[in-house]
């Protein structure tokens, strides 16, 4: 029989800061067995248990008084099928970890989201996505994994095993056991081009689907107060790496100068709307050319402390939305919204708990300076 002993006294918070928890006991087993007899103890118990990833989801849905499991000792890469394409690993691997290794192999997950110090299982778990109308959330991607019950069994699940199952844990908010092991499709490696270059939210709207035909990785960023719009492609390329951006200039005023001026907004909020405008001429009123690497180009630095909300709705209900957002911004004076409004598309799937459940989304993601 397997002791497996939790620590008392832990403190849990999020990436963000936005929640935190003391769970009563925090485990990191290094083994099924382990991970049987912590919930087997939690029965006995009668206690909730919550499996803990990367802590990045803005939410609190990782947090728990009772039992928290970290997987972060169980997670290494157990098969890499180069025919297939495909990467068994157990669910704590970091995708940051894995796409250093997948690399090595020749190979690339598809898309990413923007943050990659998640764990595999956190990633599908969550529902996490990037965007390209050819590309669902990053839980499209996976095509077999292995899920350990409260009961204490281990079901193989897949789109020919266990499919039901298959098709709720692909995206399963950390309600239906514990992924031990994920199965990732992947590609073969690849570069992206991103180029960045401004526009108008009237002229995004009106051209919605040539941008998303022209481009693989479309997405764009709105300027709220104003029209103004940075668009962003990102498509695979055979050029080599390269770059048009300047680290002094970026972080200097694109972090710094606008980290104090989003501060001083919290006191005088009138100030958001100038704020906007002034960023856009800084940093995004010229084009902006990068290459490298696929997953380098995909993650982006979340930088300031910041509440988000990131809304799902049905892709045809874009233009709709952003135009009842802008309307109700220039209607309300005491209503102000920090920059930028990120707007991203997902192909739709079969996932049962997927916002993109049977259509095509578009996600607005909403930010706010704190």
């Amino acid at each position: 029989l397997v002791q497996v002993h939790g620590q008392g006294g832990f403190k849990f918070q999020n990436w963000a800061k936005t929640y935190g928890c003391s769970p009563e006991l925090y485990f990191q087993p290094t083994s099924v067995e382990e991970i049987r007899e912590i919930l087997d103890m939690a029965r006995q118990r009668n206690k909730r248990v919550k499996v803990l990833g990367g802590g990045h989801s803005p939410s609190d849905i990782a947090c728990t008084d009772d039992f928290m499991i970290h997987m972060g000792k169980m997670n290494q890469i157990l098969k890499v099928d180069k025919e297939k394409q495909q990467v068994t690993v157990e669910g704590g691997i970091f995708i940051s970890d894995l796409n250093v290794e997948l690399s090595k192999h020749g190979l690339a997950l598809a898309n990413l989201g923007a943050v990659s110090e998640v764990t595999a299982a956190g990633v599908i778990g969550t529902g996490t996505h990037n965007t390209g109308i050819k590309h669902g959330i990053l839980s499209t991607q996976v095509v077999a994994l292995t899920l350990l019950t409260a009961s204490g069994d281990v079901l193989e699940c897949s789109e020919s095993l266990n499919v039901d199952i298959f098709q709720a844990a692909r995206l399963h908010l950390g309600c239906l056991g514990v992924v031990l092991t994920i199965t990732f499709q992947c590609v073969p490696q690849f570069c992206l081009h991103e180029v960045a270059f401004p526009s108008t939210l009237t002229e995004v709207l009106d051209h919605l689907d040539d941008h998303l035909k022209r481009s693989q990785y479309f997405r764009f960023l709105w300027f709220p107060h104003s029209e103004n719009v940075s668009v962003i492609y990102q498509d695979p390329t055979n050029k080599p790496p390269s770059s048009s951006t300047s680290w002094l200039w970026d972080y200097a005023v694109g972090y710094y100068l606008l980290e104090f001026l989003l501060w001083i907004s919290t006191f005088v909020p009138s100030l958001v709307c100038w704020i906007n405008r002034c960023f856009f001429w800084l940093l995004f009123s010229s084009r902006v050319e990068n290459i490298a690497t696929s997953y380098k180009i995909f993650n982006y630095e979340c930088r300031f402390k910041q509440h988000v909300q990131d809304w799902a709705i049905p892709i045809e209900k874009t233009k709709e939305a952003l135009l009842e957002l802008k309307a109700a911004l220039e209607n309300n004076s005491k209503l102000v919204a920090h920059y930028p409004v990120e707007v991203r598309f997902a192909r739709g799937d079969e996932i049962w708990l997927s916002p993109c459940f049977q259509q095509d989304s578009c996600y607005m993601n909403i930010i706010m300076y704190r």
